[in-house]
């Protein structure tokens, strides 16, 4: 069954201390649901982007490494989470329904899993 991913968006001044104990129960009972559903696979939230670290390639084999996200935004990825929908469809219902309880944006991408090379029998 597909995976996809759920990012939440966070504006970059957003201030934890302004959620309520409402939308973090609305959350957590979300959470419970997909639980329940045998939908969720994974969750959390992530630190704020300042504390953000971005690896790149450089010339050779070097690799540089700066402070903060890799594209800036007014916005950051604030909570990711892993679920199992049997589509697309079914994926962005249960998005829908995280956006109404945490009230922020969220982008959702079905995960891509590669198969092994070696374990190939061409």
């Amino acid at each position: 069954m597909p995976q996809y991913l759920v990012s939440t968006y966070m504006p970059d001044d957003f201030d934890p201390s302004t959620v309520t104990e409402e939308t973090i129960e609305a959350i957590y009972a979300l959470n419970r649901e997909l639980i329940a559903a045998g939908k969720r696979k994974f969750a959390c939230g992530v630190a704020a982007a300042s504390d953000a670290k971005t690896l790149r390639m450089q010339q050779g084999d070097d690799v540089s490494v700066t402070d903060g996200p890799y594209i800036e935004t007014k916005e950051h990825i604030g909570g990711l989470l892993v679920l199992e929908a049997a589509n697309l469809e079914e994926a962005l219902d249960w998005a829908r329904r995280g956006v109404l309880a945490g009230g922020m944006p969220v982008e959702v991408r079905e995960l891509l899993f590669f198969p092994d090379p070696k374990a190939s029998t061409d």
